[in-house]
């Protein structure tokens, strides 16, 4: 079988259905492939569900621009289409001083990425706000919150779907080629199909990068080399005594071991850092270890053998092991010379945050 289509988006993950959705809105025929068999199996569905400020990204960055732009879209549109949000607030607290100079350093940042309701507390208002709280000093970001990230998709799913977008199921890309107008695509699965396609959106997520590589006409050199970071998230057999998001000052490798909470009131730990070859979502009992002590530093209060096996979800990385974490790559004609085609890479955090901004910054790249 052989269809013609404007806009191909591959992954049906909540930035391939927000990209997929603003194309729709803006005219475009759009067709969405995803090899598994609903929306959002892959690492949408495997995050804490934060909304983040746009606090702890390089000024000018795309990751802070477009987290900072998300996130005002996010609650408007969520507020318009009644997917439950809400506006927890989040903490982040420094345990010496060394992370207090790191506060006032994210203090800084974050007001030059527009992030304009921070504070920095001391001790005794930081505990005012979370009694069971251990911390010298904390930085308060009002307008961090938590979303119902799979009533976000299913919102994202029915605005494209309303707006004409077809969206298959266990419909892999297994090959493309650039053509003269286009790209030729190779789709598998239970019904076989070749796409011709004039525009092509890569929002694969962790097979992005793999993805990318089999596209025929694209230069190898300008697909990144990606890697995988796992994190495992643990929950706990007692409530918790905060209300706010906890997070401790910034790790080299990541946020450190935080804890939200989900709308139904679950907390929840983590995610810590694995490095790994292959995709595995088995969360490791053992690793629990090493939770307890990183959360003691901000909740004294944590009763021994009470953090349960969770679940886990894998960071899209394109920068390797010790190095500093890179920003989106959001890859346009502009940088690897293929008329119509967009890769995503890298969007790892805050990339729910910012599906919205991200999917208004490809569609501008695609009819630039």
């Amino acid at each position: 079988m052989s269809v013609d289509i404007d806009c191909v988006v591959v992954g049906a993950g909540v930035v391939g259905l927000a990209v997929a959705r603003e194309m729709a809105r803006a005219g475009h025929e759009v067709l969405v492939i995803e090899a598994a068999e609903a929306i959002g199996i892959g690492i949408s569905s495997r995050n804490s569900e934060v909304i983040h400020a746009g606090i702890y990204y390089p000024p000018g960055s795309l990751k802070a621009r477009l987290c900072v732009e998300g996130r005002h879209a996010l609650y408007a549109y969520c507020d318009g289409h009644g997917v439950n949000t809400r506006r927890t607030g989040k903490l982040i607290v420094a345990n010496t001083d060394a992370q207090v100079g790191q506060l006032q350093v994210l203090l800084q940042r974050g007001r030059e990425n527009g992030v304009d309701d921070l504070r920095l507390l001391d001790r005794h208002q930081a505990t005012a706000l979370e009694p069971a709280l251990e911390c010298i000093a904390a930085l308060y970001s009002p307008s961090t919150g938590i979303v119902d990230s799979h009533a976000l998709m299913l919102a994202l799913q029915g605005d494209c779907e309303a707006a004409g977008t077809s969206i298959a199921f266990h419909a892999p890309l297994l090959a493309a080629k650039v053509t003269a107008d286009g790209f030729l695509l190779d789709v598998g699965g239970e019904a076989p199909m070749a796409l011709a396609c004039r525009r092509l959106i890569n929002a694969a997520g962790l097979q992005a990068p793999a993805l990318a590589r089999r596209i025929v006409g694209l230069a190898p050199d300008t697909v990144p080399r990606d890697y995988l970071c796992k994190g495992s998230y643990f929950s706990v057999s007692k409530p918790v005594p905060f209300t706010h998001l906890i997070y401790p000052a910034p790790e080299a490798d990541g946020l450190g071991v935080h804890m939200t909470i989900d709308l139904g009131g679950q907390a929840r730990f983590g995610p810590d850092t694995e490095w790994i070859e292959t995709e595995d979502y088995q969360v490791d009992p053992a690793r629990a270890d090493g939770f307890y002590s990183a959360i003691r530093n901000y909740w004294p209060g944590l009763p021994d053998g009470s953090l349960q096996p969770g679940y886990s979800g894998i960071r899209p990385k394109i920068s390797a092991p010790g190095e500093p974490a890179c920003d989106f790559l959001i890859s346009s004609p502009r940088e690897h010379g293929v008329a119509g085609l967009i890769n995503l890479f890298g969007i790892e955090s805050p990339g729910l945050t910012s599906c919205l901004a991200i999917a208004k910054h490809v569609r501008e790249l695609i009819e630039r």
